[in-house]
């Protein structure tokens, strides 16, 4: 379904995020201060603008409110992050996702209405430091300070050939799989209890962070 999105701020974060926006066929209305991210986005975005969106007459003019989604992707100004985070949520947008610089600025965001506060440098640094950490863990993503989602390659010959009820994955490690991504294949979703694992599969996984670590030194044994 079509849904409409404003990016404000179209540094690295939020020009990834228009960029992948538009090439899944949804409406995007880029802002920025700087002229030259917005012309360089000019010819990508739904529409784009330069403007202040500090001043809340600019973002009444620019038809907030009539938006589903506003992305507060602004970069080092957590003031102006924190003053446009609240602007939006007081013009009635359903949905706000705001970037976060650190812990405390997040828990800002938070409690003055942000529907969702990613952390990006945080994240992916998160990503990079267990895929170097472990050359069986490809993906990595904290859902909260105790559970995660990880993607694993099955390298450990003894889960070969045997179907997940065998393997039993939430009995012997604590873990629930809910997808198999296999070669070039859709990934196969919550994949059933018949489902055999292969050679070289990814296992999605969810569970607590000792979970993951311990069925990755499965992998190794």
């Amino acid at each position: 379904m079509k849904q409409s999105f404003v990016i404000i701020g179209l540094g690295r974060f939020g020009g990834s995020i228009c960029r992948t926006l538009i090439e899944s066929g949804q409406e995007v209305l880029a802002i920025d201060s700087n002229e030259d991210r917005v012309n360089e986005y000019m010819n990508i975005a739904t529409h784009a603008a330069v403007a202040n969106a500090q001043d809340e007459l600019t973002l009444r003019s620019l038809g907030i409110r009539n938006f589903d989604h506003v992305i507060v992707a602004i970069g080092e100004d957590i003031q102006a992050s924190i003053l446009v985070t609240l602007m939006v949520k007081e013009m009635g947008v359903p949905n706000i996702l705001a970037k976060a610089q650190n812990e405390y600025h997040a828990r800002v965001l938070e409690k003055i209405g942000a529907d969702r506060v990613v952390h990006p440098e945080r994240d992916m640094g998160q990503r990079i430091a267990h895929n170097l950490i472990s050359k069986n863990i490809l993906d990595y993503l904290e859902l909260s300070d105790e559970f995660s989602l990880a993607e694993i390659n099955v390298t450990n010959r003894k889960f070969y050939g045997k179907t997940l009820d065998e393997l039993d994955f939430r009995q012997r490690f604590g873990l629930n799989v809910v997808a198999i991504r296999r070669d070039k294949q859709d990934p196969i979703v919550t994949p059933a209890a018949e489902e055999i694992v292969q050679k070289n599969d990814h296992l999605v996984v969810i569970g607590r962070d000792e979970d993951v670590d311990f069925l990755d030194e499965k992998m190794n044994g």
